[in-house]
């Protein structure tokens, strides 16, 4: 492993490393944006795949997919998980929230009110390299601490507390990944999350005929000594994965 970022692997298979300017920082908040679809998903399990290849110990947590689900999608993408996943260079973990945003498992009232609590205090999570959330804004919208918050316009408080937390990890050298839909959380909420991201992309998808065309723009990207694109194009391709098919720099 590099000691100033983490590989994203599979040079001979995309060129993704090479198009964020050969991985993702060490000790980072990355910050990923997009809407339903954009491609944030298959984006982590990308991530996620790559990270396994080159030896770096990954925790995703998805709140959109099961176990089941998950190992499906990654076999559809030709990301073979299953021997990460049982050597523990991949932890998978599904954030089951229902639809009274509560963590399934436990006592609804206890889990509604633990929800982020829970999540920082489970040691586990936190021993990876890098730590993936998928979808991170499922879990703000739905813990009942942030939303009063919100409801007092202290959304900012809210977020820079869960900040500091993420910051005294990444003074360890890990890297914290955030997926966000910005259409389902308040831009006092999220505000703060771009504002500290050391790496921010925004993902956008766009239909043309029967075609399918994503982006990853660069907004941010510090910490690299490599030049790093201003607009990634790529698309998904069921067998292959993730193809770059264009390239803008800035």
């Amino acid at each position: 492993m590099n000691a100033n970022h983490f590989s994203l692997g599979l040079a001979q298979h995309d060129r993704l490393e090479k198009e964020l300017g050969g991985g993702l920082p060490r000790g980072a908040i990355v910050l990923i944006e997009g809407d339903y679809g954009a491609g944030k998903s298959v984006l982590s399990q990308r991530f996620t795949y790559g990270f396994c290849q080159e030896d770096v110990v990954t925790t995703l947590i998805s709140t959109e997919l099961g176990v089941r689900g998950f190992l499906d999608q990654m076999h559809s993408l030709s990301y073979d998980v299953v021997k990460p996943l049982l050597d523990e260079e991949i932890l998978f973990l599904h954030a089951e929230i229902d639809a009274s945003g509560t963590l399934t498992g436990g006592s609804a009232e206890k889990e509604r009110k633990q929800l982020l609590r829970r999540l920082m205090d489970a040691d586990t999570v936190w021993d990876a390299d890098v730590v993936i959330i998928d979808t991170f804004d499922a879990i703000l919208r739905n813990d009942p601490q942030f939303e009063a918050l919100v409801r007092q316009n202290e959304e900012r408080q809210a977020a820079l507390e869960i900040i500091s937390f993420f910051r005294e990890l990444t003074t360890k050298g890990k890297t914290i990944v955030l997926t966000v839909d910005p259409s389902t959380v308040d831009d006092e909420a999220i505000g703060p999350f771009r504002s500290i991201a050391d790496v921010f992309l925004e993902l956008e998808m766009v239909e043309v005929g029967n075609d399918v065309r994503r982006n990853i723009f660069v907004k941010r990207f510090a910490g690299m000594g490599e030049q790093v694109g201003d607009r990634v194009g790529f698309s998904v391709r069921s067998g292959i994965g993730i193809v770059i098919e264009s390239r803008s720099v800035a």
